[in-house]
């Protein structure tokens, strides 16, 4: 009865340092955030005016810095959604805010303030002098000249007047004479007293 209990003991500590053993080697599988592949300044120190953030319902995860208050100016660098920096002043119209941003020429960028909270009264800063374009539209007049199609003059045709129309003209028609002016009356009444003599003859003939 005891080699019986003190084998189902061994029994349980044997499974137990199993166990043990096995969990203290497991790997935990746990997601490893990932870190942006560019490099994106970062606002560092004290903050000493109205702060901003990024709002959280934008569709992309962070918004553009720009070199001025408007889409023509280049790109400097991006402030992720939450993040929160130091405004400075607004644009003339205050659709955009410039802002601290270390790590740039001037230290400081524009973004668009329909991105971020409201950072209430905010001094009107003029903007920076507008970019220049990259390149400027020229015209070749040898690739122009292909396109221009000059149409030549076709000559009218020659007008010929028609002939003369010639319109027929009809003898006024009485229905009452026959051809040659003999009237259809009289041609009745011939044939009228003719029938009458023959009568007469074949009735005194039979007698």
């Amino acid at each position: 009865m005891k080699i019986r209990y003190y084998m189902g003991f061994l029994g349980f500590l044997f499974l137990f340092l199993f166990v043990v053993y096995f969990a203290s080697n497991s790997v935990s599988a746990e997601p490893n955030a990932q870190f942006p592949t560019i490099s994106v300044p970062t606002v560092t120190g004290t903050a000493s005016g109205p702060l901003i953030t990024v709002r959280p319902g934008q569709n992309e995860p962070s918004v553009n810095v720009r070199s001025g208050p408007n889409v023509l100016y280049s790109k400097i660098g991006v402030l992720l959604v939450g993040q929160t920096v130091e405004a400075v002043g607004i644009s003339p119209g205050g659709e955009w805010i410039q802002i601290i941003y270390p790590g740039v020429q001037g230290g400081k960028g524009w973004v668009f303030a329909i991105y971020v909270t409201d950072p209430g009264p905010l001094p009107v800063l003029e903007p920076p002098p507008s970019p220049t374009p990259q390149y400027t539209a020229t015209i070749d007049p040898t690739l122009a000249a292909q396109f221009v199609i000059t149409t030549q003059p076709t000559r009218l045709p020659t007008y010929t007047s028609a002939a003369p129309i010639v319109i027929p003209t009809f003898e006024p028609y009485n229905q009452n004479q026959l051809p040659g002016g003999i009237p259809v009356g009289l041609i009745i009444v011939v044939l009228g007293v003719v029938g009458i003599l023959l009568s007469l003859f074949s009735f005194f003939s039979t007698r």
